[in-house]
């Protein structure tokens, strides 16, 4: 895995790994982090970086809460709140907070804002890329650990969305 800091950050891409256990994240063609389901049956995921290895899981039933946790500290690293009626925002332990926001139903597009409304990260997940602007604020550190996130997040709305699906193919037979 190549560090952030010594790579442009606007090109970022990713494929899934083999029996969709995850992702590999590239940077201009080069693996910064990945993305791994830790069991079959969890919904937790690993996140692997330059910086480190860090997990991501759900807190709660209703999957409107996920936190960001340390793998060897197991200090929690940031935490996650969505809802109907507020912003879905990704707090982190140091107080940095960045909003998180789906946009569209068949061809969605994910991105994620600072708290001044400055782009960070804008996700295309039928295109397998994402965009951030060239010249960013935010700690080279945290923006694969921010693209991961995302990614769990897209893959959590996948797996309830087929959830959802079944119970209603049922129902209807």
């Amino acid at each position: 895995m190549i560090p952030l800091s010594s790579a442009n950050s606007s090109g970022f891409s990713w494929s899934k790994l083999p029996r969709s256990v995850g992702f590999e994240v590239k940077l201009n063609g080069r693996v910064v982090g990945a993305l791994r389901r830790m069991s079959f049956s969890s919904s937790n995921y690993e996140a692997t970086t330059s910086e480190g290895t860090f997990k991501i899981q759900r807190r709660g039933w209703s999957g409107t809460k996920d936190e960001i946790v340390d793998s060897v500290s197991q200090q929690q690293i940031a935490h996650f709140e969505s809802g109907w009626r507020r912003r879905s925002t990704l707090t982190f332990a140091d107080g940095q907070r960045f909003q998180i926001e789906r946009n569209g139903c068949w061809r969605p597009r994910w991105s994620i804002t600072s708290e001044s409304g400055e782009r960070i990260v804008s996700v295309d997940p039928r295109q397998r890329t994402a965009d951030t602007p060239v010249a960013i604020r935010v700690k080279n550190s945290r923006l694969v650990l921010l693209l991961m996130f995302i990614l769990y997040r897209i893959r959590q709305a996948e797996e309830d969305a087929s959830a959802v699906a079944a119970v209603a193919a049922i129902a209807a037979s």
